[in-house]
């Protein structure tokens, strides 16, 4: 057999660990709060350009180099407007969430800190800013890290313990994320549809995978409306609880409050979180939790 060493194209294969998960549940449900605004590149912050990507529209209209009003606005939408209209959503229910956050954004608005602080989200670091990691040497790429873990004790009153790159990681991170010595996780691999053990230089690291397809991102791929994104979501959550079953599995749900935090769109979200309560045999969770039991009930062995 040709083999790529750096790669895994097996995985768990027919026959994955039964999971376990608290209360027998077929799946666990984690709704992740992508909270990146404030974070973005802007002129202010001397990037020499404006945000493109993830707003209202396809493609930069504003030259670069100078600023993008526009889309500055639309980061704005979400932390001013969009993150209390999804919150509302956890809150009102007694939901739990994870914060995909990065550190700046954090610091610049220290409500929305609070809110994870009050309502005791997990935070998985999202970076310091919402940049690409794999455009780092690997020096810088420490250093932020470090500046990122440091920011967010401050603002949230305790260190993360995942990690989630902009989009990838580099090919240092997870190597980075080990020196570190404080991660539990990171969330940079969407390869499986539960967590998994990895081998990084001789140090078993575990990985619980995100999703792009239950994600809030596809709105912006076309005409989806709430009811579309409803859909999709419960779809994959009727699936995977089938397949619990035999062989419990997760479910990611990726949220981003300038995206999902409009009037005509939440209501896909309120739809599927009612959907899932419904269900008795799901487990709605933070992502350090599944951490947590996934390092006690399948522990590495690499």
């Amino acid at each position: 057999m040709i083999k790529n060493l750096q790669r895994d194209f097996v995985g768990y294969g027919p026959t994955p660990p039964h999971a376990a998960w608290p209360g027998d549940a077929r799946i666990a449900v984690n709704f992740v709060i992508n909270y990146e605004e404030g974070s973005e590149y802007s002129i202010g912050d001397g990037d020499g350009r404006s945000e493109a990507a993830l707003t209202e529209v396809s493609a930069a209209r504003v030259p670069v180099g100078d600023r993008d009003l526009s889309a500055e606005s639309m980061y704005e939408y979400g932390s001013r407007a969009g993150i209390w209209r999804v919150a509302r959503q956890f809150t009102e229910r007694g939901l739990p969430a994870t914060a995909f956050g990065c550190a700046v954004a954090f610091e610049r608005n220290p409500l929305v800190a609070q809110l994870v602080r009050d309502n005791n989200w997990d935070v998985c670091c999202h970076g310091l800013r919402w940049i690409e990691h794999y455009h780092l040497d690997e020096r810088t790429e420490r250093r932020m890290i470090g500046e990122a873990v440091a920011s967010i004790r401050r603002t949230i009153g305790e260190r993360p313990l995942g990690w989630y790159c902009r989009y990838a990681p580099s090919q240092h991170t997870r190597r980075i994320l080990i020196e570190e010595g404080g991660f539990l996780y990171d969330s940079d691999s969407y390869a499986d549809d539960l967590p998994f053990w990895v081998d990084v230089d001789g140090h078993p690291h575990l990985v619980v995978p995100y999703s792009l397809v239950t994600n809030d991102v596809k709105i912006l791929s076309g005409t989806l409306t709430a009811h579309d994104f409803f859909t999709i979501l419960r779809d994959s959550f009727d699936v995977l609880r089938a397949e619990g079953r035999t062989h419990p599995k997760m479910m990611s749900v990726g949220i981003h409050p300038r995206l999902l935090g409009h009037p005509s769109r939440i209501g896909g979200l309120s739809r599927f979180m009612d959907y899932v309560q419904e269900a008795e045999d799901a487990w709605i969770c933070r992502r350090a939790d599944i951490a947590r039991h996934w390092v006690e009930t399948v522990p590495p062995n690499l």
